[in-house]
Parts: structure tokens; C-alpha cells; sequence
């Protein structure tokens, strides 16, 4: 979590009181934001991305109270679109707003863990014979296979800058081989049955930037990853040797 995306997977538990009472969500948006929330029409607890991204492309950020806002809209975007995201990706839950009023503690929760504790979570469910789609943060997901699994990569790895923080930022806006967009459900289906790249010791001789040396010993520690009610096991000692 903290090489691919940058983010805590050390701090303070992502949990906190859910109420889904329309005041909780009343009294949290005025607090925040200055103003009336619009809701999704399908659900009372979660709000409208796109009412959220307006009241940031607005702000004129010319005093520091603007910028905090302009930062707390951008967060609850990042967190209704790419960390815990819910298949429409337009919305984000209203549980949120109050880990992000207190603008100096936001920094201080474990946004990496809890990430990681969605995405478990999100990838039991698909395991499900009737789930036709997937959730989560599947941005996380599919950095990783493209380092992992190479032919699954729209472009060869060895063309790419050497992977620094964060290793995400190697695979976005990269120009695609037009046989890689081509390719067939079922050709990618046959070569994970009969791959040989998959590298089983993954981050045997992986190098890793000295910035996170210091969060080694949280790396491989082996508990619960906390996403309010979501709580998925960190087994870690399962590939540790």
C-alpha cells in the first residue's frame, strides 16, 4: 500500500459512529462543506460526487480555510472513486465526514490499511457465483498484477522507469501495444492457466526506497485490517519464510 499508492498503514483505526440518520449527514456537510448536501437518490447515507467536485473547482483558494476545503472535497472524491469505492463511483458514504473535519488528523488515520481491508473484502465478494461485477480498489489490484504477472501488462515492464514511490505513477498514461488492446477474454483466460511468469517469491530482491524504511516493521505484521464494520485478516505469515 504505501509503495504502490503512498498511503498510512500505520495510525489510527479508519472507524468511527455510523448513523444513518439524515441529520448525521445534515449536521457533517454543513460543518464541512458550508452547505446543504445533495444526496444520492438511492440511499440517504451517501452523498454526490459530483455536488462535492463543484464545491471544489469553485473555491478560489486565496485563504487558508478555501485551501482546507478545497483538500477535504479532493479527499472524499479520492475515497468515493479509488479507495472505497461502491460499483457507481459516484457517490461516497457519508461515515467519512467525520474523519475529515478535523483537517490536522486526517493525516493520522491508516488510509493504507484500510484500503487493503476493502479490497479482501471486495475480492471475497466477487469469489460469489452470482456476482457479475466488482468494487473496490481495483486501481491497487491491477498495479499490482502489472508488476507481478508481466504478459498481462499493456507494455514490457523493462521499458518503464524504475519503480519509486509511488509505483502506480509508472503505469498511468502509458501508450498500449495494439496487440495488448485486442486482446480476447478468453486469450487472457488461457495464459493465467498456463502462465509461467507468475513470480511466486514476489518481492525476493525487491529494493525498497529508504523513505520507507521506517514502516518496514509495520509491513509484516500479521492482525485484522479495520474499515469500520469491514475487518479482514493481514496473513502475512502465510508467505513469510
Amino acid at each position: 500500500m504505501l509503495h504502490i499508492f503512498i498511503l498510512s498503514i500505520d495510525g489510527e483505526v479508519v472507524a468511527g459512529w455510523i448513523d444513518s440518520n439524515q441529520d448525521f449527514l445534515f449536521n457533517h456537510s454543513m460543518a464541512i462543506f458550508g452547505s446543504k448536501p445533495v444526496m444520492s437518490s438511492s440511499s440517504k447515507s451517501y452523498i454526490k460526487l459530483s455536488w462535492v467536485r463543484h464545491i471544489r473547482d469553485t473555491q478560489p483558494l486565496d485563504t487558508w480555510d478555501s485551501v482546507q476545503l478545497y483538500v477535504r472535497c479532493h479527499i472524499l472524491c479520492l475515497l468515493g472513486t479509488t479507495l472505497f469505492t461502491d460499483k457507481s463511483t459516484s457517490c461516497a458514504h457519508a461515515r467519512y465526514l467525520p474523519l475529515l473535519q478535523n483537517f490536522e488528523q486526517i493525516g493520522t488515520y491508516s488510509w493504507g490499511s484500510a484500503t487493503l481491508a476493502h479490497l479482501y473484502r471486495s475480492l471475497c465478494r466477487a469469489l460469489r457465483y452470482d456476482c457479475k461485477e466488482m468494487d473496490g480498489p481495483l486501481d491497487l489490484l491491477f498495479v499490482w498484477e502489472l508488476e507481478q504477472i508481466p504478459f498481462l501488462a499493456p507494455i514490457p515492464r523493462h521499458q518503464l522507469a524504475p519503480a519509486k514511490i509511488s509505483v502506480a505513477r509508472r503505469w498511468s498514461n502509458r501508450p498500449r501495444y495494439n496487440a495488448w488492446t485486442s486482446r480476447k477474454a478468453a486469450s487472457v483466460r488461457h495464459d493465467i492457466d498456463y502462465m509461467k511468469e507468475f513470480m511466486f517469491r514476489p518481492y525476493l530482491g525487491i529494493i525498497i526506497p529508504a523513505e520507507l524504511h521506517h514502516h518496514l516493521d509495520v509491513c509484516d505484521t500479521v492482525g485484522p485490517l479495520v474499515l469500520f464494520e469491514c475487518v479482514e485478516w493481514h496473513p502475512v505469515d502465510r508467505v513469510i519464510r
